[in-house]
């Protein structure tokens, strides 16, 4: 049985590992001739860790991984503790550690790990054509490549989202822009074992340890879409956005590359329960687009292929069958987890100006029990508990 993966992303990647685990051949097709990731990091949180775990890859990715210890958030006008609490409570619970990673290096550790020889770039495919026997994609050179099915990894501008739906579901712009990248970690900035958040006037900046004695670093301001984007005036708009903000704050602008910081305005697609159409199923962002307020996108792809090779080797109704049955399983733990992105993201951006601020003081309440037992919640929903 041969399956085509399209897209050599965090979810085509690790479909096609996972797939070749559970004994199919696979094929791997990206539109780009050379990835570069979007955005500069990722949180990899335990529900994400252990699907890599289970794909041969725990001690590549600890290596990555930075050293998460702790949770903070700080007033964004003094710098002041609101609050700050240990992460060991939930690894004690879920039995495993979150990792934030640089996301050139999970690519890389993923590429490496399926065989980067092996992956066909500047494939973008045009069409997608299906029969009882099986499926033909085609792409812009003209060429086509036929399989047994085919998983549509190709992120949230999808080309075959709408051969699947039968319909273009939007795009959402959920309000905000952000700025992320990476500096070398600086403790007069932040704490090397922290992840540390300032927040306030509905903005937020944030710092989290990978390895390489290097911050992620990420700034959101809640704005209109569709504003132009200079890199030259990158350092001003920043220290014009946070002006009044803590030291910390302005040391970070101050130390931050243009060059190497990305813009992104962010987006999710509301949710839909069909990722599924005969021998073609959908998988991570072409699926559930989400925002990456509770940083669970790459994690939700990592979890869409433990659970699409594990129902396909299970199962012998044959391939249909079983894709059904992969969409059953994922279609409501997606739609929770875009739909609780939504909600952290409303309430951190300032949607509604009050419920933000009563948030802010409850910080200074909080003792991280309540905090961890949320993140618990939704690591505990993935299909390794």
């Amino acid at each position: 049985m041969k399956a085509i993966v399209i897209g050599g992303g965090i979810g085509g990647m690790s479909t096609a590992i996972a797939l070749e685990k559970a004994g199919y051949e696979t094929a791997v097709y990206e539109a780009v001739k050379e990835i570069k990731p979007v955005g500069a990091a990722i949180s990899i949180w335990p529900n994400g860790v252990k699907c890599l775990n289970a794909l041969g890859m725990k001690e590549a990715l600890r290596a990555l991984g930075g050293n998460m210890a702790y949770m903070a958030y700080n007033d964004f006008a003094s710098g002041t503790t609101l609050t700050r609490f240990s992460m060991s409570p939930l690894v004690q619970q879920v039995g495993e550690y979150p990792y934030p990673v640089a996301r050139a290096e999970l690519q890389a550790m993923l590429i490496d790990t399926y065989g980067r020889s092996r992956i066909n770039f500047g494939k973008r495919v045009i069409q997608v054509e299906q029969s009882e026997n099986g499926v033909i994609a085609t792409f812009d050179d003209n060429s086509q490549v036929s399989g047994d099915f085919l998983i549509a990894a190709d992120g949230t501008h999808s080309v075959i989202r709408q051969y699947v739906v039968e319909q273009a579901p939007e795009r959402r712009y959920a309000g905000y822009v952000n700025w992320n990248g990476l500096v070398e970690i600086d403790e007069s900035i932040a704490p090397a074992d922290q992840w540390t958040t300032f927040v306030g006037e509905g903005k937020r900046v944030s710092l989290m340890p990978v390895s390489g004695n290097r911050f992620y670093f990420f700034f959101d301001v809640p704005l209109p879409k569709g504003l132009p984007e200079d890199r030259t005036t990158l350092k001003d708009d920043l220290r014009g956005y946070f002006s009044g903000w803590a030291e910390p704050v302005q040391r970070l602008i101050a130390t931050i590359n243009p060059e190497t910081t990305n813009r992104v305005e962010i987006h999710d697609i509301e949710p839909f329960s069909c990722f599924v159409k005969g021998r073609v199923a959908l998988l991570g962002d072409a699926a559930h687009s989400t925002t990456p307020d509770i940083g669970q996108g790459g994690c939700a792809a990592m979890e869409d292929a433990i659970v699409l090779a594990s129902t396909l080797a299970s199962h012998s109704l044959g391939i249909e069958d079983a894709l059904l049955r992969y969409q059953s399983r994922r279609v409501e733990r997606v739609k929770d987890l875009v739909l609780k992105a939504r909600k952290r993201c409303d309430v951190t951006h300032g949607k509604d100006p009050v419920v933000t601020a009563e948030w802010y003081q409850s910080l200074k309440k909080e003792t991280g029990e309540r905090v961890l037992a949320g993140m618990c919640e939704t690591i505990e929903g993935g299909p390794f508990g």
